[in-house]
């Protein structure tokens, strides 16, 4: 009897040995089992994450229907199309860039028709479609290569495109709290999914990255058509909507949901100053060589010999004359830092876009000039907060701010403190300014004031009086 049960125990440890070769043979063809590489133990996992959340965001879509159900199915579809590149993966050597870009295209088609959805006249279901369509770059994770490829760590990659979709998610829930609570379900839901769901997901089973194979089949990159000049072609360029929370589209119709993001990490209180980008003493205009005053005739004659030169100068982040600071001309930075100044010094920013700049002290006063897309965090202001002639940009005052001023700029989001709720705020030929502060409980959602851009003028008793318009059901 004993010798029967050794003799299964060996047919079983046998047949699992084999089941193992199978499963990590990779011979650089369609060779490897599908079945073997179906019960692979991150596979199966996966499926596990798909039967358990994906199907509750579904569940919870089909009580509410229309657009929140189409949203929810490009969802489901995402996580299937994903499953099957972890799948292929193990399948596959690590290709290169290009080779990168034409694996993941059948994700980067997905994502790409939740983000379609967003586009165009808005709907009463914007905020759904734009939960699920920013959510859907948590799954660019399995983009990772590297420390060096641009990416956030997988788990930190995957909370931080939560964080961006919570945005949104806030809004439904501050909406329908009290109205639907299949609105709130589906929200529950879609969070689980990333968070603990996804995320746990890749802690468990690829916390570094996805893992390749070592000998299996290479990835056919996409045909390029040979330029008609004889020019040697560039090389292909990845997706925007896999490789970064930005999707492909123009940048006017874009919301500043990256800098709300960054606002939600800066108050989370996480050590994110480490990659900060910081002025050193040689930055500074008093130290600097190559800053003497003096323009030489070779200089005179190169600037009137070049007038076609773009309008837009070069980036700045300096102290000059020891008063000012200068912001000019930022594209796409989002750690620009600003911790050596003082309550005598004033701040500048000028012709700035998609980038982030923090102020980490107290200044006299606070100026952004023509920035689009631009997020300003600062801790104390003794004067004022000036915003003007600006389009789509975001405030957040964590200290105290005597006045803000708001001119001639189209969308301003303004983030007080509890310490700044006094602030007196000014808005002069303005549209679209929202006030947000901080909620009465620790973990409360934030409150969302909208500030009236249209105001009813009537005579009356010799004079006129006016009003803001009010508008119900907003």
């Amino acid at each position: 009897m004993d010798e029967n049960l050794i003799t299964r125990l060996e047919s079983a440890v046998a047949r699992l040995e084999a089941l193992s070769v199978g499963v990590f043979r990779q011979v650089g063809s369609d060779e490897v089992g599908g079945d073997a590489v179906a019960m692979d133990p991150s596979i199966v996992a996966f499926d596990d994450l798909i039967s358990q959340y994906v199907h509750r965001v579904t569940s919870a879509a089909e009580k509410i229907g229309g657009q929140v159900l189409d949203i929810s199915k490009i969802i489901e579809k995402a996580f299937d199309v994903h499953k099957e590149l972890l799948v292929k993966i193990k399948q596959t050597q690590k290709p290169d860039m290009a080779g990168l870009v034409e694996f993941l295209k059948p994700l980067n088609e997905v994502i790409a028709k939740a983000s379609a959805l967003t586009e165009g006249k808005r709907s009463d279901y914007f905020h759904h479609l734009k939960t699920g369509a920013d959510s859907l770059s948590a799954l660019a994770w399995i983009a990772y290569t590297g420390k060096n490829c641009g990416m956030s760590m997988p788990i930190a990659h995957v909370e931080e495109s939560w964080q961006m979709a919570e945005f949104y998610s806030n809004k439904i829930l501050v909406e329908y709290r009290n109205k639907d609570a299949n609105h709130v379900e589906w929200v529950k839901a879609l969070k689980e999914l990333y968070i603990p769901g996804l995320r746990d997901y890749v802690k468990s089973h690829c916390p570094l990255g996805p893992v390749w194979s070592a000998t299996g089949k290479t990835v056919a990159r996409a045909s390029v058509k040979a330029p008609t000049s004889g020019a040697p072609a560039p090389p292909p360029r990845p997706p925007a909507s896999i490789f970064s929370s930005e999707a492909a589209q123009p940048s006017s119709s874009r919301p500043t949901e990256g800098m709300a993001a960054v606002f939600q990490e800066i108050n989370s209180g996480k050590a994110i100053t480490s990659g900060l980008r910081k002025v050193t003493a040689d930055m500074k205009t008093k130290n600097r060589t190559d800053r003497t005053g003096h323009v030489s005739v070779s200089e005179k004659d190169c600037r009137s010999a070049s007038p076609s030169v773009a309008k837009t100068g070069p980036p700045k982040l300096e102290l000059q004359m020891g008063r000012k600071w200068v912001v000019e001309n930022q594209i796409g930075q989002n750690n620009l830092v600003i911790d050596d100044c003082d309550a005598k010094q004033s701040v500048y920013v000028y012709g700035c876009k998609n980038s982030v700049l923090q102020i980490q002290g107290k200044v006299n006063n606070i100026t952004v000039d023509k920035c689009t897309k631009m997020g300003v965090v600062f801790k104390d202001v003794v004067a004022a907060c000036e915003i003007v002639n600006c389009n789509s940009v975001e405030i957040q005052c964590q200290g105290m701010a005597p006045t803000i001023s708001v001119d001639n700029t189209s969308g301003c989001q303004l983030y007080l403190s509890k310490d700044s709720l006094e602030t007196s705020i000014t808005t002069a030929k303005s549209s679209e300014i929202n006030v947000l502060t901080p909620a009465s409980e620790l973990d409360g959602d934030w409150g969302e004031h909208t500030l009236p851009q249209q105001y009813i003028h009537v005579y009356k008793d010799g004079q006129f009086v006016t009003s803001p318009v009010s508008h119900s059901g907003a």
